[in-house]
């Protein structure tokens, strides 16, 4: 079976991004303890890009039916009103990619903003 590349992305006017971001940052213990429990979840990121006044929730499952799964994660469908509720909008709908290629890093990783 071939892993599944899941890309959710939220925009937002630029003068609101920094209360987006802070609610995106704010969702870290209501979200992940649910998907950390999903099966098939291979690693999860959510970022945010002031310059493109976006966010995003990128993940790797091991299958598509395992991506699928957050479908019907219902904490995330909850936030997702919150964020529109205040003027977020969505590109829909969510993409599911089939990977052509990977690279693998092999270096030692730098600490995430916000660790160490």
């Amino acid at each position: 079976m071939q892993p599944v590349v899941r890309v959710s992305i939220l925009r937002c006017a630029p003068d609101r991004f920094a209360e987006f971001r802070q609610m995106m940052e704010d969702s870290d213990p209501v979200l992940r303890p649910g998907i950390e429990a999903l099966p098939g979840l291979l690693a999860y990121y959510a970022g945010a890009d002031e310059a493109t006044s976006s966010l995003s929730n990128v993940s790797l499952w091991a299958t598509l039916a395992h991506a699928k799964q957050m479908d019907a994660f219902q904490p995330m469908p909850d936030l997702g009103k919150q964020f529109a509720g205040k003027g977020a909008t969505f590109e829909r709908p969510i993409m599911n990619y089939a990977p052509l290629w990977q690279l693998k890093g092999g270096g030692v990783p730098s600490p995430l903003v916000g660790e160490g």
